[in-house]
This record gives C-alpha cells, sequence and structure tokens, in this order.
C-alpha cells in the first residue's frame, strides 16, 4: 500500500468509529435495551445497510468468491439469493410475531413457549456455534485478506482485526455498530462494483467474460458439473429454505437488527432492503472470483480463497485501492462486531441473568456484556490461525449441528401450537446428535444407492433436511401423545402495530420476483 492509500485507510476508520461511538454515547443509567438492542430506535435504512454489513464479510469476499473461482462458478451466489426471497417472506410472517412479543434474544423466546430449559439449551449451542466456528472464521478470512494484500502475518492480522473490532463492539453496543454499519455498508457494495468493473475490463468486457466461463455463469449446477457435489440443483430448492429460515428468521446475529426496529414498519422494510441490496453479490462478490481465476490462475492454484483479494491488489490503483481495502477491512470488522454483541447479548441475558444472577441490575448486565466481548474475541484470535483453505463450505456444513433443531423448534411453535413443552428440548438437543449421525454415516459410506453401490456423499444440506423430517415428525408424535390443555400466550407489546403495511407486501414481491428473473437469466 502507498502512503496515500494508507492515508485513505487510517482516515475511514477514523471516522468509521468516530462517528459509531459519538452516536452511540453511553448516557446515565444505561439500560440493556440501549446497549444490546440500541434503544429499539433504528429506522429501516439503518437496519438494512446494517443486515448487510453484518451479512457480508470476509466470509463472503474471501470464502465464497473463493468457492466461485473453483469449482462452483456463479451457482454459490444462489445462498445469497434464496437469502433475498426468505428474508422477505420472513419480514411479513415471522417479524410481526417476534416484535409484539418484545423479546431481547431468540432463545427468550423459546421459554415463553416451551421452558427454560429449552431456552438454556438454544443459548448455549448459539454462543458455541458463533464463537467456535462463526468468529473463527471471520477472523481467519479477515487475516487472509490483510496477508495478501499487505503482508500482515495471519497471526497478526487476526489480532488486528480482533482489536478494532472489540473497540467499538464493547463501546457503543448495538447502536454503535448499527451506524458503523451504514458507512461500512456503502463503501463495500460501492467497493465490490468498482471491482466487478475493473475486472470485467482486465476480463475483455462482458460479451468476451461470459462467452469464456458459460460454464461457470450458472446458478444451478447439474450432474457432470464440475462443482456438483458441493451444491447439487436440488438442495437449492429441497433443502436451503431450512438454512435460511434459520439464518434470516431465528438467527441473533441477523434478527437483533430487526428486534431493534423502531416500528414493525421500519423492521420489515429494513429486511426486505437488505434482501434488495443482497442482489448486487453475484456482481460485487461471486463474478470478480471467477475473474480472477481467469487472469490469474498461477497465484491461485495452491489456495482459491485468495481470489479477491488477488483481484485488487493487481488491478485497483492507488488511492482507490485504500478506499477498497477499508471497505473489505469494514465489512470483516463489521461482521465480527455483530457476532461479538448477539454472542454476549445471549451469554449475558439468556444465560447469566435468567439462570445464574435473575436480581442482575442492567448496569451489571451491560458490563457482563463488554467483557464477554473481549473474552470471546481473545478465543477467536487464539483458535482461527488453525483453520485452512475452503473456509466456506467449513461454515455451512458445521451449521448443520445447529439449523434442523432450531427450524423445528421454532416451527413447532407456530405450526404445532399445541406441542408440549418438552417437545422443543427434545428436538433442539436431538438435532447435532441426528446430524452427528448422518455425517459419519456419509463418510463411512454406509447409505447405499438402488444399485447397492456405497453413496459417496449425501450432501449436508440433504442432511440437514432428513434430520429435520425427523425432528418435525418426533414433535408430531410428541404432540399426539401428550397435547398442551391449551396454547402458550405469548407476551404483547402494545406499542407495536399488528397490521403489515401494503408497501412492504409489494417490496417483498418485487424482490422475489429479481431473484426469479437472475435464476432465469443464469440458468
Amino acid at each position: 500500500m502507498t502512503p496515500i492509500d494508507l492515508a485513505t485507510f487510517v482516515f475511514f476508520f477514523l471516522v468509521v468509529i468516530g462517528v459509531s461511538l459519538w452516536k452511540s454515547r453511553p448516557r446515565r443509567g444505561e439500560s440493556e435495551s440501549d446497549y444490546f438492542l440500541g434503544g429499539r430506535s433504528l429506522t429501516w435504512p439503518i437496519i438494512g445497510i446494517s443486515i448487510v454489513a453484518a451479512n457480508i464479510s470476509s466470509e463472503q469476499m474471501v470464502g465464497m468468491a473463493g468457492a466461485g473461482a473453483a469449482n462452483q462458478g456463479l451457482a454459490v451466489a444462489a445462498w445469497q439469493l434464496m437469502g433475498s426471497v426468505f428474508i422477505s417472506v420472513i419480514a411479513i410472517t415471522l417479524l410481526p410475531k417476534f416484535l409484539r412479543a418484545g423479546i431481547y434474544t431468540m432463545p427468550e423466546f423459546l421459554e415463553y413457549r416451551y421452558n427454560t430449559a429449552t431456552r438454556s439449551a438454544m443459548a448455549f449451542i448459539t454462543v458455541v456455534i458463533y464463537v467456535g466456528v462463526l468468529l473463527t472464521a471471520v477472523l481467519y478470512t479477515g487475516a487472509t485478506a490483510l496477508k495478501i494484500l499487505v503482508g500482515i502475518p495471519m497471526g497478526t492480522g487476526v489480532w488486528i482485526i480482533g482489536t478494532i473490532g472489540t473497540l467499538y463492539a464493547a463501546s457503543g453496543g448495538l447502536k454503535a455498530i448499527a451506524y458503523a454499519d451504514l458507512i461500512q455498508g456503502l463503501a463495500l457494495l460501492i467497493g465490490g462494483m468498482m471491482v466487478f468493473f475493473l475486472g470485467l475490463d482486465a476480463s475483455g468486457g462482458w460479451s468476451e467474460f461470459s462467452t469464456e466461463n458459460a460454464g461457470k455463469l450458472k446458478l444451478l449446477l447439474f450432474k457432470g458439473h464440475p462443482g456438483y457435489e458441493e451444491l447439487p440443483w436440488h438442495t437449492v430448492f429441497s433443502s436451503m429454505w431450512i438454512v435460511m429460515i434459520y439464518y434470516c428468521g431465528l438467527n441473533q446475529f441477523i434478527v437483533q437488527r430487526n428486534l431493534a426496529a423502531k416500528t414493525l414498519r421500519d423492521g420489515q422494510l429494513g429486511m426486505i432492503f437488505a434482501g434488495a441490496l443482497w442482489l448486487l453479490v453475484p456482481f460485487a462478490i461471486v463474478m470478480p472470483g471467477i475473474m480472477a481465476a481467469n487472469l490469474y490462475p498461477d497465484q491461485l492454484a495452491a489456495k482459491a480463497d485468495a481470489a479477491y483479494p488477488t483481484l485488487i491488489k493487481h488491478l485497483v490503483g492507488n488511492g482507490l485501492r485504500g478506499f477498497i481495502f477499508a471497505a473489505i477491512a469494514g465489512a470483516i470488522v463489521s461482521t465480527l462486531a455483530s457476532l461479538l454483541n448477539s454472542s454476549s447479548t445471549i451469554a449475558s441475558i439468556d444465560i447469566y441473568q435468567r439462570l445464574i444472577n435473575p436480581k442482575a441490575r442492567d448496569q451489571q448486565i451491560v458490563t457482563l456484556g463488554r467483557v464477554l466481548t473481549v473474552v470471546f474475541v481473545v478465543l477467536g484470535c487464539i483458535t482461527a490461525p488453525l483453520l485452512t483453505d475452503g473456509v466456506f463450505g467449513f461454515i455451512q456444513q458445521f451449521q448443520g449441528f445447529i439449523w434442523p433443531g432450531v427450524v423445528a423448534a421454532f416451527l413447532g411453535a407456530f405450526l404445532l401450537p399445541r406441542a408440549p413443552a418438552a417437545s422443543g428440548l427434545v428436538v433442539l438437543l436431538g438435532g447435532p446428535v441426528l446430524y452427528s449421525g448422518f455425517q459419519i454415516a456419509t463418510q463411512q459410506g454406509l447409505f447405499k444407492t438402488v444399485l447397492n453401490e456405497p453413496l459417496f456423499k449425501m450432501h449436508y444440506l440433504s442432511q440437514v433436511l432428513a434430520c429435520f423430517g425427523i425432528l418435525f415428525a418426533i414433535m408430531i408424535a410428541m404432540t399426539v401423545a401428550h397435547p398442551l390443555p391449551e396454547p402458550r400466550k405469548l407476551p404483547v407489546r402494545e406499542d407495536i402495530a399488528n397490521e403489515t403495511d401494503p408497501v412492504v407486501k409489494i417490496a417483498a414481491g418485487l424482490v422475489i420476483a429479481a431473484v426469479a428473473v437472475l435464476f432465469l437469466v443464469f440458468r
């Protein structure tokens, strides 16, 4: 990086941290709502851009672009496009129920519907996945980008990212993160599209790029395609919906912004706005990965995850390089801060306050949240350097331990109103056990095809679907055997509207239609 790049980078972060801390400066008598949910005051543009900044990070810019550069091509963008569909649907269906209940966390909802044990189980599982998998992966992929772009050693890069993320996550809570995201999210989208056009120009224009990569510019992969085993076409429609219901509607990491909405309309439009912005991901992230594989095949031979940083390193000029690098670093730090805030929220409220010290005052809970933020980032920084190439697949596959049970518990809460309290705990604990069994059986080749040949790999998304089916069948059986005398009643916030604005439904329909068009164009 030149002095101009370095100056641009430093100025960007000074502005981000300064604005976020100023907008979220602590007040006397700061409450849990102020720190963990930004005082429930977020409007829809901030919610939408904050979701994008939290979601699109090094996981995508390193992991997803790397998967596109390798075998999957544009098909890896199906994750984000299906997210656009489901976040729009969930904004209309599930969000009103959660906002009306006035909850702080998703585990809290499960206590109202089932019991304390169910809440505790989800809280524990969520914190383990966030800290042990997602937080570690963000630090690893962020440090990978730093190493390629500026030559910072992996271990040092991990601690740099962790320190910056902790600075405003611990200081200002969700409001600090949201206002930082407003700047970083816009910079990320602008920077990503700049990289796309620079890469397109270096590739000879759209006509030449699309002709040369016709096999990689497909959103659905059929048998015979090199990336078919990693993301078969049928899993996009048969199994991915479970992932998307969890990620867009039940995942504290994303949903915490929606729970902080000023009104129902703000929460719903914020989610749909995020879904609309996700439509840029195929162009801003995945296609640049494909371009990098064409332009610099020798440099990516050993590490496909280096695709996006390599493209920036070679194509972006002085000054602009500093801005784009700052946008990427900002996205990494934003996701990290969001994970830290969500993890500390659940650990502080669902575990400490609910199980250990029910009489804890608001200030004690906020202080604990800040301390846990530091503890979690230290744990992540210690384990992050242990990861290797292909991190996007690692992140997705490992979350299979949590997806089926959580989705079964929440859908059962609404679809089976008389499901007994014990059923929620059974499916939450049964999910990881079942998924482990499928993973072991698949790896050992125990599943057989109709030709009695070992089925080499039952895709992990198919395993997730099978686990969900078994778990939901168990819930139905428990409901038939021991139904509740009457459905449980949830808390009600009288200050939140109960009706969805027609504008919200129109916006959701437009986003879903746009996704359908992209699947038709890149079929």
